[in-house]
């Protein structure tokens, strides 16, 4: 069994996904929008060109996402998504790209538990935690 993050944003999931495949190294595998869809006709007035559903390959892992219409978009709440970076140079790199227009909710900085840990929530309401493990002692 595998556990893919699927993301619902409010109509800036091509923007997002855009930017997660620069700033941390995926490929966007499948990309289909509304308007494209059999389902075309039911989609909400503007929304034809908005995403229906992504998938894009980050290191062996999928992280999955869509656009959900309007009033059923509540924002993403109760999660955060987990990246662990192999040294403190890519843990930097990850929180530095992650950063742009975010919110950050802890700095990154050295823990008890990790070289480098922080917390954000990026400019597309996706929150994230970045860490680099302390080796085993």
């Amino acid at each position: 069994m595998k556990l893919n993050p699927y993301l619902t944003f409010n109509g800036r999931c091509e923007e997002a996904f855009k930017f997660y495949e620069q700033h941390l190294g995926g490929k966007i595998e499948m990309f289909h929008r509304f308007g494209g869809s059999p389902m075309a006709d039911q989609c909400p007035p503007g929304w034809a060109d908005k995403v229906m559903h992504v998938s894009m390959e980050l290191d062996g892992q999928i992280l999955m996402g869509s656009d959900g219409p309007g009033s059923d978009y509540h924002g993403m709440q109760g999660f955060s998504l987990s990246l662990g970076a192999k040294d403190v140079a890519e843990a930097e790199k990850l929180f530095n790209a992650l950063s742009v227009n975010a919110q950050i909710k802890m700095p990154l900085q050295q823990t008890f538990w990790a070289l480098r840990f922080g917390m954000l929530v990026d400019q597309f309401g996706t929150p994230w935690m970045v860490n680099c493990e302390q080796p085993p002692a």
